[in-house]
């Protein structure tokens, strides 16, 4: 159990990175006149978050869950994808990515990286790893309580961006750019943002 503690830490670190680039990037969007929506529903999403992982290794420890090789393997494998597919939102969106949802006046949807395949990538990160991150060491009760949860967060979650993001094609034609579709992902969790919005999900 002592190497799954450790890559609870090591996610938790990721987790810190995180919000030390959604800082930087949301005085970035602020700067540039950007509003925020939604805030009430941001600090609901650190509590699920950060119980993810502390529920993750109570779980685990208390509950003395075993270790299913089959299982345990898989699900990691399916944790390192979800790390991939959320940083590859985070670079693909650059400057406008944070955990909060913000829009920034101007700006054209993104419409490259993972954006040209999922409408909401990031979000799609954080429910895999919301499964597979207590799987890794049979923590199914941890991944039910969490997906549960992260099912309503998301709902609200997405609604806002979804709202906030239907501005950003006139904004974006009034700057004579290109704004192909919506941009959002999510921390949660992230999470991801998108163009003419600056958003993310939470992921502290």
């Amino acid at each position: 159990m002592i190497w799954y503690t450790l890559l609870i830490l090591a996610v938790g670190g990721e987790r810190v990175a995180e919000l030390v680039v959604s800082k930087r990037n949301l005085r970035w969007s602020l700067e540039r006149g950007g509003v925020e929506r939604g805030r009430g529903h941001y600090p609901p999403m650190v509590v699920l978050h950060t119980g993810l992982l502390l529920g993750c290794l109570a779980e685990v420890w208390l509950a003395d869950r075993p270790f299913d090789p089959a299982l345990g393997w898989t699900m990691f494998a399916l944790v390192l994808a979800a790390q991939a597919l959320r940083w590859w939102c985070i670079g693909t969106l650059g400057p406008r990515w944070n955990t909060r949802v913000v829009t920034v006046p101007g700006l054209p949807l993104v419409t490259g990286g993972p954006y040209r395949l999922i409408r909401h990538p990031n979000y799609v990160a954080v429910v895999v790893e919301g499964v597979a991150l207590p799987l890794v060491h049979g923590g199914w009760l941890t991944a039910l309580v969490f997906t549960v949860l992260n099912a309503w967060l998301l709902t609200v979650r997405i609604r806002c961006e979804n709202t906030a993001l239907a501005t950003a094609p006139a904004l974006g034609d009034e700057a004579g750019s290109d704004t192909g579709g919506d941009r959002s992902g999510g921390d949660q969790g992230g999470a991801a943002p998108a163009g003419g919005v600056s958003t993310a999900d939470v992921r502290p």
